[in-house]
């Protein structure tokens, strides 16, 4: 059984079947699920997207006159109000729960850092971290990785909208196959697979961070692989 993982969720999967904002019952769903997790004993660390909200990539384009660096910091304040949203909807269900943020946002959330991150983990708290990793240009992928790394996680579970990696869309393909494992440098290289940013992946394969993919919307999912299931994909 895993002692400490980082839960990475997109911010789509917060909107559920809305085209934007936050779905409450799904985020409930999410709390519900990660409860089960920390009452088996895991320490769970969050990292949420912005993709319901703002999309920083999309915005700086050519004819928008928003500037990239201003857009990716848009995207991180989205992150911050998806991070805000699970840290209420946490507490509600029984789960003690820290919103950190890795931008300046003291009104709101608790700033980062490696230390008080520790503390709260220890005490046995889900630790929400916003804002990616405060600089333009890495996406809430990478900046999952990256805490993940920092905070000394044994995994990075990146939970998706399909049971885990394929060869091809599954949506799109029916014959479409799913692996078990995968090879970093393989998920790396192929341009088919962009279940998770390159650069992300590229950081997990420098520091040998294992990465399953799952599907999260599925009951038990979550906990099953921090107890050790075969559960989706693992790229290591």
């Amino acid at each position: 059984m895993y002692k400490r993982v980082l839960l990475k969720f997109s911010g789509e999967q917060l909107s559920g079947k809305q085209d934007f904002g936050i779905d409450p019952n799904v985020a409930r769903f999410i709390a519900q699920e990660c409860k089960k997790v920390a009452e088996a004993g895991c320490e769970l660390i969050i990292v949420v997207g912005a993709g319901n909200l703002v999309r920083g990539a999309q915005l700086a384009t050519a004819n928008s006159g928003i500037k990239r660096v201003t857009a990716d910091q848009m995207g991180m304040l989205g992150g911050l109000m998806n991070a805000m949203a699970l840290t209420d909807i946490f507490e509600a269900e029984g789960l003690k729960t820290r919103c950190m943020s890795n931008i300046y946002a003291t009104q709101l959330a608790e700033s980062y850092s490696f230390r008080l991150a520790e503390k709260h983990l220890q005490r046995g708290r889900v630790v929400i971290i916003a804002g990616g990793l405060g600089r333009p240009y890495f996406t809430h992928d990478t900046a999952a990785v990256s805490l993940a790394l920092e905070l000394d996680c044994q995994v990075v579970l990146k939970a998706t909208k399909v049971d885990g990696v394929y060869d091809k869309d599954p949506a799109k393909f029916p014959d479409a196959k799913r692996f078990k494992t995968l090879g970093y440098k393989e998920a790396l290289e192929s341009d088919a697979i962009r279940v998770m940013d390159k650069s992300a992946l590229g950081l997990a394969m420098e520091q040998h961070m294992p990465v399953t993919v799952l599907d999260a919307s599925i009951a038990d999912n979550v906990l099953k692989v921090v107890q050790g299931e075969a559960i989706g994909t693992t790229i290591s």
